[in-house]
């Protein structure tokens, strides 16, 4: 299904948004974040004289080294082109997301490490899909490679089962829906199986 056929329009302004991911020769993850906003009309900017159509506004870009834990282990952000010569000047407080686990809490975090005036808007929206982008790229490699050790070399019997990373994570993992009860019928919550929620 795609949208509706739209108004009569003007087409305006493109934000583009591209993130990947790479798994390192040294056993890291860097995930890397590009941000680029363009108008379809040129104007006048005060630190940059002319800015023409299709010259970007904001061309931005991240990375993040992380670990299989998705703890940051090291930062780089780039400004390429910016509206103000000082928006740079911000950059080095994203030093502060060093040591911070992309995982639960990770929003709060960064809001209060970067948020308003402590740093770059631009910079702290890309840090969204760069985070989803990690764990897109990382879980699935590591689940499937879990999975085939386990092949090799099954858990003892009376080993407990692992609470899956994904249970409750959205509504398809709900633990009362239908995938849970399932796929992980040992965590699922719901009370009968015609009562479950979801596939």
């Amino acid at each position: 299904m795609t949208l509706s056929k739209p108004a009569q329009r003007a087409y305006i302004h493109t934000r583009q948004v591209t993130c990947e991911g790479f798994r390192r020769a040294d056993g890291l993850w860097d995930i890397e974040g590009h941000l680029t906003d363009l108008k379809t009309y040129g104007f006048e900017s005060e630190h940059r004289g002319r800015i023409d159509p299709g010259d970007p506004i904001h061309q931005m870009s991240m990375r993040l080294t992380v670990n299989d834990a998705l703890i940051v282990q090291a930062v780089e952000v780039v400004t390429e082109k910016a509206p103000f010569h000082h928006c740079s000047d911000i950059l080095p407080n994203f030093q502060k997301l060093v040591g911070l686990n992309i995982g639960l809490g990770w929003t709060r975090a960064v809001r209060e490490r970067l948020g308003g005036s402590l740093g770059c808007t631009h910079m702290v929206e890309l840090l969204g899909p760069v985070a989803t982008t990690a764990f897109q790229t990382i879980f699935p490699i590591l689940y499937r490679e879990r999975l085939d050790r386990e092949k090799d070399q099954p858990p003892p019997a009376d080993a407990p089962v692992r609470r899956p990373e994904l249970l409750d994570m959205c509504h398809v993992f709900a633990s009362d829906g239908t995938f849970a009860r399932r796929h992980w019928p040992e965590f699922y919550t719901g009370s009968s199986e015609s009562g479950a929620k979801g596939l």
